[in-house]
C-alpha cells in the first residue's frame, strides 16, 4: 500500500518538473507574451505619429500599403500601424494622437501580405478613422 504512494508522488513531481519543457506552459507562467508585446496585455493604446511610411506588399501582390510609425505614450517603444482603407493615410499627419488595435489574423503576428505590421489604426485625434474614410465625420483642428 505504501509502494504505490511513494510512485503517484514521484510521478506528480517528475510531471511539475516535465512542464518548464512545455513552451506553451513556460509563455504563459513567465508571461513573456506581455512583456514583449508593445501594447503589454492590452486591447489598444494611444501613441503619437512619428512618420508616414509605405510597406511594399509581400509576393505575388505587388503594391505599396499606407502605414504610419508611431510611439506608444504607455511606454515610449515605436511600432508601425496600418492605415485602412481608401485614402486614410490622407487623414493622417505627423504628431497627431492616434488610436492602435491588432490587426487581427494569426496571435499578434503580422496579418496578410504586410510584413512586419501588427497593428492598424481606428481612430485619428480621437475620431473614428473609419467614419473620416466614409465621409461622415470631419478631422477636428487641434
Amino acid at each position: 500500500m505504501a509502494k504505490g504512494l511513494f510512485t503517484a508522488r514521484k510521478l506528480r513531481k517528475d510531471a511539475q518538473k516535465n512542464r518548464w519543457n512545455d513552451r506553451y506552459y513556460k509563455k504563459r507562467v513567465l508571461k513573456l507574451r506581455q512583456r514583449s508585446d508593445p501594447l503589454q496585455g492590452s486591447s489598444q493604446a494611444r501613441g503619437i505619429v512619428l512618420e508616414k511610411v509605405g510597406v511594399e506588399a509581400k509576393q505575388p501582390n505587388s503594391a505599396i500599403r499606407k502605414c504610419v510609425k508611431i510611439q506608444l505614450i504607455k511606454n515610449g517603444r515605436q511600432i508601425t500601424a496600418f492605415a485602412p482603407g481608401n485614402g486614410a493615410i490622407n487623414f493622417i499627419d505627423e504628431h497627431d494622437e492616434v488610436m492602435v488595435e491588432g490587426i487581427g489574423g494569426r496571435m499578434g503576428r503580422s496579418y496578410g501580405d504586410i510584413p512586419g505590421v501588427r497593428y492598424k489604426v481606428i481612430k485619428v485625434n480621437s475620431v473614428s478613422l473609419d467614419e473620416m474614410v466614409r465621409g461622415r465625420k470631419e478631422k477636428p483642428v487641434r
